[in-house]
């Protein structure tokens, strides 16, 4: 996590001008959010086209656009409810747009090349990326912060568009692959650590764990009596 921070502390130095820019310019964020849509979404297509190298780089420019909106929200003061929604359902269209992309990459009707282990590979990692986005929204439904895991969407953009732009198909794409096999591995875990956090913080009674209780946190309790009437 002080890596993540770090990087994420890097880059924004790095593209504050930017944001700056664009302040100034009173650019909605709700424009940045639709242009980082479209930008990674077409990294889909060219996954279709084995223009992998080119691929990787969209998505990692399609993920600066999402550093962008949220910062121009809160720096121009619009900042919204609707905002918020309409970037994270974006965020959700777009990565299953490049994991059809991927899809299409290994089943490559042309050369009737399908490779079906990574096709379920790509599959079971599309799955694992849109659960660790449905468990958080749930647990914030019942006022809980989920935003425990290995494999959040940060990790995921940096690691498919770093792969694929630096890499590209090099070795038959050997380290793409390594890549959505550790996707395929590590979000479905972390789908489970959130449900594992989501246990332990309703849980009435508590849970042993060792020597220690964890218990429901007294602020949670009172919100699910309210709620039960």
């Amino acid at each position: 996590m002080k890596l993540r921070a770090a990087l994420e502390s890097g880059l924004r130095a790095a593209v504050d001008p930017v944001i700056n820019w664009m302040v100034r310019a009173r650019v909605h964020p709700n424009t940045l959010s639709s242009l980082g849509f479209l930008i990674t979404c077409s990294s889909g297509y060219f996954f279709h086209q084995h223009e992998v190298r080119t691929a990787g780089a969209l998505i990692l420019i399609g993920g600066i656009f999402d550093l962008f909106d949220g910062t121009v929200a809160r720096r121009t003061g619009l900042a919204s409810p609707f905002g918020a929604f309409y970037d994270s359902t974006l965020d959700r269209l777009s990565e299953i747009i490049v994991y059809i992309g991927l899809l299409s990459l290994y089943n490559d009707y042309r050369a009737d090349a399908n490779d079906v282990v990574m096709i379920y590979v790509v599959i079971l990692a599309m799955a694992g990326s849109l659960m660790i986005s449905y468990t958080r929204a749930r647990a914030e439904a019942l006022g809980i912060d989920c935003t425990v895991g290995i494999m959040q969407r940060a990790e995921r953009v940096v690691l498919i568009g770093a792969a694929a732009l630096l890499f590209g198909e090099q070795g038959n794409g050997a380290v793409l692959r390594v890549v959505l096999w550790g996707l395929a591995i590590l979000t479905n875990l972390t789908v489970l650590q959130r449900i594992l956090w989501v246990y332990l913080n309703t849980r009435p009674e508590g849970i042993a764990v060792g020597n220690a209780v964890f218990k429901m946190p007294e602020w949670l309790r009172r919100k699910i009596d309210r709620e039960n009437g």
